[in-house]
């Protein structure tokens, strides 16, 4: 008797032993164990649509949630085979260069609601491939590194902080702007290097107390330049400025000087005539 006719048999014998051992069976295939899901999460199974042109099946991994987990980090064992990954609503304050470098699955993360305030060039780095949607908003954000989006083809969502508009964001938001246009229209100006310009007269730039829109058709980085080139101008002509004074103010003090030099020398009393010089002008005479 073969090992599988034993195993009929038994299941025959004890059905409902079969039935708990197939729904142990099940569970296992369904949840992942307790040592794959991080601290303060959970995981759940599920399946996601290919990715266009990349797979030709669909997607089974896991949808992490540790929305609200009081985080001050990002986790370090987040399972590698996570493709939805919920970090909203911690207090989450940096994102370390390759933090998901692990997550070659990933394809939806929601970073909302923390306290980030810059994100550097390697912050998602590994993701380039796979992510369709990174939801930053409402965090803290003020500064991004040049090369932070430049990769990325996922949508991402920028609103609810406090940007500074320079250079570097400039560039940054142009790296992705190809495919992700809707994200440089939706950054609102906290503080920017760029000077008071007047608003299109357009719904879409409405100010209000988060800030002015950022201007899409601005070149900060040009602008930045020609700030500096003014303040150099501006500081030379301050040195000249103070050259040509203090030559003035010494040619008027040198002036003034010989003036009473000559009044003084007026102001000295004749040197009487000697009583020999006398003599010798009557015998001339």
């Amino acid at each position: 008797m073969s090992a599988v006719d034993v195993w009929h048999c038994r299941c025959r014998s004890i059905p409902m032993w079969c039935l708990l051992l197939q729904s142990l069976v099940l569970m296992a295939l369904c949840f992942p164990p307790a040592s794959m899901c991080p601290k303060g999460c959970s995981c759940l199974r599920t399946d996601l649509p290919p990715l266009p042109a990349a797979h030709l099946q669909p997607v089974h991994g896991l949808n992490v949630t540790c929305s609200q987990s009081r985080l001050k980090e990002i986790p370090r064992d987040l399972p590698s085979d996570t493709v939805l990954l919920r970090l909203d609503r911690n207090h989450i304050s940096a994102i370390p260069d390759r933090a998901f470098g692990g997550l070659r699955m990933l394809r939806e993360l929601n970073l909302s609601s923390n306290a980030l305030e810059t994100l550097g060039d390697g912050a998602f780095s590994g993701l380039e491939a796979s992510l369709q949607l990174l939801d930053l908003s409402h965090n803290r954000i003020t500064t991004v590194a040049r090369e932070a989006f430049s990769r990325l083809k996922a949508r991402v969502v920028v609103e609810g902080n406090p940007w500074h508009c320079d250079c570097a964001l400039q560039q940054a938001l142009g790296g992705m702007a190809a495919h992700n246009h809707e994200a440089a229209t939706r950054v609102l100006c906290r503080s920017t290097e760029l000077l008071r310009h007047p608003l299109p007269d357009d719904e879409h730039y409405n100010v209000d107390a988060d800030g002015q829109p950022y201007m899409v058709d601005a070149d900060l980085c040009n602008l930045a330049k020609r700030t500096t080139d003014y303040a150099m101008l501006v500081t030379m002509f301050g040195w000249f400025a103070m050259v040509i004074s203090y030559v003035v103010y010494y040619v008027r003090q040198n002036q003034e000087d010989a003036r009473r030099h000559l009044e003084y020398l007026k102001s000295l009393p004749s040197k009487p005539k000697r009583a020999d010089e006398a003599e010798d002008i009557s015998t001339v005479v």
